[in-house]
């Protein structure tokens, strides 16, 4: 088998492979004599058909099948001679395939970029400091708080935090248009459920009220219909009620399957989750900034086939396919942009040796199992499942690979309060 490499361009490779016609003709010859042992055919004894009668029949069905399977081999064959890795499938061009003539095809691919040099860690990665204060402590209860919240009714006019429920009916000139009209809605003044005004000229109302009010509808609006353009609301107002909190007490903490231990317990479990979040907060802020300032100093030519597959993954995440040819163009940065990153990883995981911690999954999938009612079951769940262990390592080691660049990079620490960290 001769081989020959070109390179056309870029990350771009042409490869000739010539494959003498005896590799070819034996193994035709090979196949049809053993097809003459096993083939029926009319006017022949089973295993009595003669060889140059299945040659007739079957030999150009025969010799194409073993032509498709010997360029699969020796692609692979010429790749492995070749040490080249494709970044993507090969577009196989026969050149010659005639009987008693040497096979020969021509294999274009691109190959994965090389890196070269050192790579560049001239960079600077804030670390967030964060303590967890009782105060910290104090408002996610109270967060808490509102997710029991029950509400009332009441012969008042409402006031911003109260909860509506109303009928309206809305028209743009005259005319209805699509969700312009629902009963019984439940509206919470000062949530910014509905467009800017509607809520604000509803406080005040009082139950049986009717009112005519007017908006207009953002100029983005998600509905193009009406985006833009100013609307006129018949509203009825059926109710008024306010909101009723839960008192924090030991009867409130067993509605979160707190039982030993009551509120005091549930507030070290509060403190514990806020802990957790807290730690995958700082992790994610200092990842971005590794990964960010990796690839903004690093020149990678991508293969242009890479993003093709990563363009296609992303449109079938987004269940966006009928609109993939007409929208690719808003894939192509976020592909580009993960391909580079899965490169620059993978070339740092080769050049530093870096391994994946089996102790570290395991306290990563535990702290994750936390959050379950039966811990140990998520535990074992996760190490029978390999897709999602394998999901597990992938992180573990995205995970070492930052803590490894930020080392070597200038880390300078600044203080955040929780709330801030995680609304940032």
């Amino acid at each position: 088998m001769q081989v020959s490499v070109e390179n056309t361009g870029g990350l771009e490779r042409r490869m000739t492979i010539q494959v003498p016609a005896e590799r070819i003709d034996q193994e035709v010859g090979s196949r049809l004599e053993s097809m003459s042992r096993t083939v029926r055919l009319d006017g022949f004894r089973p295993g009595k058909v003669p060889v140059r009668v299945i040659r007739q029949k079957y030999g150009e069905q025969v010799r194409q099948e073993v032509i498709e399977q010997v360029i699969n081999a020796t692609l692979q064959e010429a790749l492995s001679q070749e040490n080249l890795s494709p970044a993507g499938m090969p577009s196989i061009v026969p050149q010659a395939i005639q009987p008693g003539e040497a096979l020969e095809y021509v294999a274009t691919f691109e190959v994965f970029p090389e890196f070269t040099g050192a790579l560049d860690y001239n960079f600077s990665v804030t670390r967030p400091v964060v303590e967890v204060r009782d105060e910290d402590v104090d408002a996610m209860l109270e967060k808490l708080r509102k997710q029991r919240v029950t509400w009332t009714k009441v012969e008042r006019p409402a006031a911003e935090g109260d909860r509506l429920e109303i009928d309206f009916q809305g028209t743009i000139d005259g005319q209805s248009f699509s969700g312009n009209s629902a009963s019984n809605v439940p509206l919470e003044l000062g949530s910014g459920a509905m467009i800017p005004g509607f809520e604000e000229q509803l406080t005040g109302s009082s139950a049986g009220d009717r009112k005519t009010i007017e908006v207009t509808f953002p100029t983005d609006y998600a509905s193009k219909e009406v985006a833009g353009k100013t609307a006129q609301f018949d509203v009825s107002v059926n109710a008024v009620a306010e909101a009723v909190l839960p008192e924090l007490d030991d009867a409130f903490a067993k509605t979160f399957g707190v039982g030993d231990g009551g509120l005091d317990k549930l507030r070290e479990e509060v403190r514990r989750n806020m802990h957790r979040e807290l730690d995958a907060a700082v992790r994610n802020r200092v990842k971005q900034q590794v990964f960010e300032s990796l690839l903004a100093k690093a020149d990678i030519d991508v293969p242009a086939a890479l993003i093709d597959q990563e363009v296609a993954a992303l449109i079938k995440k987004e269940g966006d396919a009928a609109d993939a040819g007409a929208d690719r163009s808003r894939y192509e940065q976020e592909a580009k942009r993960r391909i580079c990153l899965g490169l620059l990883i993978a070339e740092l995981i080769k050049r530093h040796q870096l391994q994946v911690d089996p102790e570290r999954v395991r306290e990563t999938i535990e702290a994750l199992a936390q959050s379950y009612e039966k811990p140990e079951e998520v535990v074992q769940w996760y190490y029978s499942n390999q897709d999602m262990l394998a999901g597990i390592q992938t992180l573990v080691m995205e995970d070492t690979v930052v803590e490894w660049v930020a080392d070597q990079a200038k880390t300078e620490e600044k203080a955040y309060t929780f709330e801030e960290l995680m609304q940032a």
